[in-house]
């Protein structure tokens, strides 16, 4: 439950002035949802470019919500820390789901996000058989191996989850550390790379499965090991995977997520999709300590003078506190 943290005077004031004009109560219920451009804000409301930019500059200077810049692109999300957290929660929770206006962005919104993930989906199938090689254009991946091996060790665990397997290649990399592994991916091209690559390696232990990142088609509470392996920066919403990716860990579990660190390289998102131009090691942090995870290492290598970049990978190894269960144990259950 969010805590009575209070608010002062002018911040309360401000805030309310802030929120107070329709389009901006719109734009606070849409931001529920995930993090949006301007573009997409555009589109949804029917609005001007200026219209909006000079809505979301009103509600950044009230801390409604923060502005994150990449590249060409800003996102904005909801402020997430402070009292006026609290504010903007409940402008939200008095908000009409019903009323139609309200109900008329969150289709458009929707619509917006079946092209976002149209496009994603496209591009993953054109390059499902290229896709290791692809991966190897930015940073040396064998370095980026070695470094997620380390990071985990080498102690056997029962099971291991890997969200947005792709080819599968984070299954075969541990594959002689767990006893079960599952691989989760919305691409049916890409799992049929994968089942083949997983066959060919002789990992009967290892399988994979269509599923959606956001809603994962499995219990909770399973998992020793969950791995993010470049996937958030294709993402509308990776805090949201995050904390639905956390929600997979058994007590004392951890999750292991591989992405770029923030760069302006424009062509990864018109010609690879990539949703986010990297993501700042303290803000992938915060996703996961908001998801109730202890972060115990975050990494960085930077990609050498033969990549023709200035690419940075960083990796993030966060725990869950909770003991982990004896065997036999059915009274140690604890839901996050």
């Amino acid at each position: 439950m969010l805590e009575a943290t209070p608010i002062q005077l002018a911040r309360l004031l401000g805030g309310l002035k802030g929120a107070a004009e329709e389009t901006r109560l719109r734009i606070l219920a849409l931001l529920t949802h995930g993090d949006l451009t301007v573009k997409d804000l555009t589109t949804i409301l029917g609005q001007s470019q200026p219209r909006i930019s000079r809505h979301l500059k009103l509600m950044t200077e009230a801390g409604l919500i923060n502005r994150y810049p990449e590249g060409a692109w800003v996102y904005y999300r909801l402020v997430e820390t402070g009292g006026v957290v609290r504010l903007v929660r409940t402008l939200n929770e008095l908000i009409d789901l019903s009323d139609a206006t309200i109900m008329r962005d969150r289709e458009r919104l929707a619509r917006v996000k079946a092209e976002h993930a149209e496009h994603a989906a496209s591009y993953f199938a054109a390059n499902a058989q290229n896709w290791d090689q692809i991966r190897r254009l930015h940073v040396p991946e064998e370095r980026v191996e070695a470094e997620m091996l380390r990071l985990v060790g080498d102690r056997p665990f029962r099971s291991m989850l890997d969200l947005g397997t792709g080819t599968g290649r984070a299954l075969e990399l541990f594959g002689s550390l767990y006893d079960t592994g599952i691989g989760i991916d919305a691409s049916h091209s890409m799992l049929a790379v994968a089942r083949a690559k997983l066959d060919a390696a002789g990992l009967a232990h290892a399988q994979v499965r269509q599923g959606d990142i956001f809603n994962l088609p499995l219990p909770p509470g399973g998992s020793d090991l969950v791995v993010l392996h470049q996937v958030l920066h294709y993402l509308d919403d990776p805090a949201l995977a995050v904390r639905e990716a956390a929600r997979m860990l058994a007590p004392g579990g951890r999750m292991l997520i591989v992405d770029f660190a923030p760069h302006h390289l424009e062509f990864l998102r018109t010609e690879h999709a990539h949703r986010r131009l990297g993501l700042d090691r303290r803000l992938v942090a915060d996703w996961l300590e908001t998801a109730g995870l202890e972060v115990g290492r975050i990494e960085d290598l930077r990609a050498g003078e033969e990549a023709g970049e200035t690419l940075t990978v960083t990796l993030w190894l966060a725990m869950d506190t909770r003991l982990p269960v004896a065997e036999g144990d059915t009274d140690g259950e604890n839901d996050r």
